[in-house]
């Protein structure tokens, strides 16, 4: 096998989800330019191109707020399964490891091997940083998502404002308005509706070869196995 080849297979699922997320990317482009002209030939204004569609607040909400709700229940889902369990879920771990675990089940310090990351060798406050590490990026990935929403959304607001002739808000403003909380809550719902659906779903139901499942012929109620 190819060193390309070889490359394409190990980084399979990542590579394929990429091209997924600029293609779909693209197409809302198109799609969201098609429906703000709509709109905007409905109020009796004039069309926007697709570049500057790109650049406005309309385009920059849309996305952000659908990033920052993703990002919320990865963040939830990696610190609620520290401490929260569903018995039978692949998605869970065993009743008997809650917590953060000891070092030697998370290797740390004289549990390290060789080919444990060098900041899981350390020990002290490299350590501490690195243990919290995947957390934290998504905790931080989540918030700046939001925070680009509350802007973008309240540009994207004030425009429709003015255009009805009524005053602009600030951005707090904004932040304590129903259109700010409307647009995230309605994207929360549905995340965290899909993240309890497949914890309880794959207790029952099983998707042979996917680590997402646990193996067909496992039982119910084993908890943490993969197939």
């Amino acid at each position: 096998m190819t060193a390309a080849r070889l490359f394409l297979r190990d980084n399979g699922l990542s590579i394929t989800f990429g091209l997924l997320f600029l293609l779909t990317l693209v197409g809302q482009a198109f799609a969201g330019n098609a429906d703000f002209n709509n709109r905007r030939l409905a109020d009796g204004g004039a069309p926007l191109g697709l570049t500057s569609y790109l650049v406005s607040s309309d385009f920059a909400v849309d996305v952000a707020e659908n990033w920052q709700s993703e990002y919320l229940q990865f963040f939830l889902f990696v610190m609620a399964t520290v401490w929260l369990v569903q018995r039978g879920s692949p998605e869970s771990k065993a009743p008997k490891d809650l917590g953060r675990e000891s070092d030697r089940q998370q290797q740390l310090g004289r549990f390290a091997t060789e080919a444990s990351p060098a900041w899981a060798r350390a020990g002290g406050w490299r350590t501490a940083v690195f243990s919290r590490s995947l957390g934290t990026v998504m905790a931080t990935i989540f918030l700046l998502s939001w925070l680009a929403q509350s802007v973008a959304g309240r540009s994207a607001y004030n425009a429709e404002q003015l255009a009805t002739l009524q005053d602009p808000v600030s951005w707090l403003g904004y932040v304590t308005s129903a259109d700010f909380w409307n647009r995230s809550l309605q994207n929360w719902q549905s995340e965290f509706l899909a993240i309890g659906s497949m914890a309880i779903l794959a207790v029952y139901l099983r998707e042979r070869g996917s680590p997402e499942s646990k193996p067909v012929g496992a039982p119910h109620a084993v908890t943490d196995e993969q197939g």
